[in-house]
């Protein structure tokens, strides 16, 4: 997918155009409440959630301590294994070896399994311009390229398209007479993926996870499409971010509970397939070759972060999205990202520094769902905090929110500012304020007033009213209150 497949503006003008799609905002919504209601009974039924949460984390966070140790390992099966391993250093870098094994095939037709790297290095762009089809095979990914659009969601990448619009996107390559009906619509896909399948010279597939002791590559997937790209094509590619390594089968099992539970609430994913090495003398299946194309861009910048490094235990499960009343309100369009909601508010800025998502982690009620969902306890709730510092220290604030700032540190600095600045807030308010609510829209209000109340400000504080209450308790020295009889100590009140 090229840049052409966002939106454009920033993240504040897609909101705004994201919130005047109905449909959009109840399908995000419905699915998400689906998707958050099958988890909390898949994990459940695993019994001690947050131990399992614990163990991901432990083997998250040693993995990442130890990165270079694992992937140094990692490589060396593959190789043993018969496979090639290539490192890129950025997103250009990654899709130009693309290219060069491609090339080198003479390949016209790629086929492809679901994968975010191959969306982080726009490898389909690339194809397209040298002529090459690139065809996404999972579902969704199917649907969304027909489109010209970028995946909306990690795990459910249409989830913002009707069965009406799917139906109008297939009539459009050549379906007839069909129906709106969902085994109608796969069963075309089907039919069609079918035959990309048969003629394509080379596969490319994500990789959810690297066993560093053997040099398997692991894909999770819930369609058959991933063992049809990885065992049809003679070539296979597999594009995966440098941090996706776990040690051994034994942590495997756990992220194996771990991911799917997460993502969709299964038990298991439906497809869990191992890639060790091209296909060997005397098997059937799989590719001739076997190349693993590891991308850094940008990750090992938060290597020894000790704010950040937690981001790379991400395993894009997408269950930070499901919980998070930004995304769930606005899509992940809006993002305007490879990875949206909580887990691309952190990691865009991150992997792409600049002011091209400088904004995105502003885009956030900080309200901590995201860390309470996540499967291996990443903190995105403090890193958005840590963002924006960050930002606001770069000297990327506004002149509007600088002077509000130091009003602000200026008017607490003492008690006699602080009433000050309150009493003059009373006399500012008056004539905006109806009741206890401020509804008018004037100034930098408007962006908390267009869509909801504002509280006013007390006609008098707590501290002003004191004296006033306690009068009207009558308590005194002894504890007798409003006039009343004190109680004997060890009365019988039964």
């Amino acid at each position: 997918m090229s840049d052409a497949g966002w939106q454009a503006g920033n993240v504040v003008e897609r909101s705004h155009e994201a919130l005047q799609d109905n449909f959009l905002r109840g399908a995000v919504r419905f699915t998400t409440d689906r998707l958050k209601g099958r988890k909390s009974e898949a994990t459940s039924e695993l019994g001690d959630w947050e131990q399992w949460r614990e163990r991901g984390q432990a083997i998250r966070s040693h993995t990442v301590a130890h990165l270079d140790y694992y992937l140094a390992q990692f490589c060396d099966r593959v190789r043993e294994a018969g496979g090639h391993v290539h490192f890129a250093d950025d997103a250009a870098e990654a899709a130009m070896i693309v290219m060069q094994i491609v090339d080198e095939k003479k390949a016209k037709t790629v086929v492809k399994s679901k994968s975010m790297v191959s969306e982080e290095i726009h490898v389909n762009h690339h194809l397209l311009q040298a002529g090459v089809r690139a065809i996404e095979t999972d579902l969704g990914e199917y649907i969304v390229q027909l489109a010209g659009q970028a995946p909306s969601h990690i795990i459910i990448p249409a989830i913002h398209k009707t069965r009406e619009q799917i139906r109008d996107l297939f009539v459009g390559v050549g379906a007839t007479d069909l129906t709106t009906d969902t085994a109608a619509l796969a069963a075309f896909a089907r039919r069609t993926l079918r035959q990309e399948f048969l003629q394509a010279e080379v596969g490319l597939t994500g990789c959810n996870f690297g066993i560093a002791e053997s040099g398997s590559v692991a894909l999770f997937s819930n369609e058959g499409n991933g063992r049809m790209v990885s065992t049809l094509p003679r070539t296979q590619i597999v594009t995966m971010g440098m941090e996706r390594i776990l040690p051994t089968f034994a942590d495997l099992e756990v992220m194996a509970n771990l991911l799917p539970r997460s993502a969709t609430g299964q038990k298991l994913t439906a497809y869990l397939s191992l890639i060790t090495g091209p296909r060997r003398e005397g098997e059937g299946d799989g590719p001739d070759e076997l190349h693993i194309v590891i991308l850094d861009n940008g990750r090992s910048r938060q290597l020894g972060d000790p704010d950040m490094q937690a981001v790379l235990h991400c395993i894009r499960c997408g269950a930070c999205l499901n919980v998070c009343p930004v995304y769930r309100h606005i899509g992940g369009h809006a993002y305007g990202s490879v990875y949206p909601g909580p887990i691309g508010a952190v990691l865009s800025p991150l992997l792409q520094e600049g002011d091209k998502h400088a904004d995105l982690p502003f885009a956030s009620s900080l309200c901590g769902a995201c860390y309470e969902a996540c499967p291996v306890k990443i903190p995105l709730h403090d890193m958005l905090v840590t963002l924006r510092a960050r930002y606001v220290a770069r000297g990327k604030a506004s002149q509007l929110e600088r002077v509000a700032f130091r009003g602000y540190r200026v008017s607490f600095a003492t008690p006699r500012r602080y009433k000050a600045s309150f009493a003059l807030l009373r006399v500012l308010q008056r004539g905006l304020a109806k009741g206890n609510q401020i509804d008018a829209q004037v100034g930098p209000l408007r962006g908390w007033t267009a869509s909801r109340s504002l509280p006013a400000v007390a006609a008098h504080s707590f501290r002003s009213r004191f004296a006033e209450i306690k009068r009207e308790l009558d308590v005194d020295d002894r504890g007798q209150g409003l006039g009343g009889k004190p109680e004997r100590e060890g009365a019988n009140n039964g």
